[in-house]
């Protein structure tokens, strides 16, 4: 597979992308997933364990297979993430994919996604999917300009309040 470059729009906002946690990053991850999603949509602190779980997993995981991070950071610091998540039968689940605050505007969520998505065409994964909540409209913009169709929902109570899940699925291969 062919590393695809950051763009230099983003290098010349200051922002690398690194594939590999760092001492540190786990935290900084999981601070402004907390943060800016309590801000943002009045989620509460289970919301941020829940992120947590989804990182711990990751980053514990003995057999990553094709799972992989992409960490976006500013001068050091995490700003912004996206993980895809091997699961059976090539198909992959993308996870956390989220832009700081600070970094909002410049293009990063949609780049983490294209290059997350990329990268699942060229490992061979013949589906990606995600779940998101009703009411992430950057994200949600995202995915279907990319070609994600809402594929399921459901309403249930978490994170502090009552969401409706959505599911979006990306055929890859036909």
């Amino acid at each position: 597979m062919t590393p695809r470059s950051v763009p230099q729009k983003l290098v010349d906002a200051g922002i690398s992308v690194v594939h590999v946690f760092e001492p540190g990053d786990l935290g900084k991850l999981i601070e402004i997933h907390g943060i800016q999603n309590f801000q943002d949509y009045s989620f509460s602190p289970v919301h941020e364990a829940y992120c947590a779980q989804i990182a711990i997993d990751f980053i514990l995981n003995p057999d990553a297979g094709r799972s992989k991070a992409w960490l976006a950071k500013k001068d050091g610091i995490v700003v912004g993430s996206v993980l895809i998540c091997e699961l059976p039968d090539d198909v992959a689940q993308l996870r956390l994919l989220f832009a700081d605050k600070s970094v909002r505007g410049s293009g990063l969520g949609r780049w983490l996604t294209e290059d997350s998505v990329r990268y699942c065409r060229e490992a061979g994964f013949k589906k990606v999917f995600l779940w998101t909540v009703d009411g992430l409209e950057r994200a949600i913009s995202i995915y279907t300009s990319l070609g994600f169709k809402l594929t399921d929902e459901k309403t249930q109570l978490v994170w502090g309040r009552e969401s409706r899940e959505l599911r979006f699925d990306l055929v890859l291969t036909q």
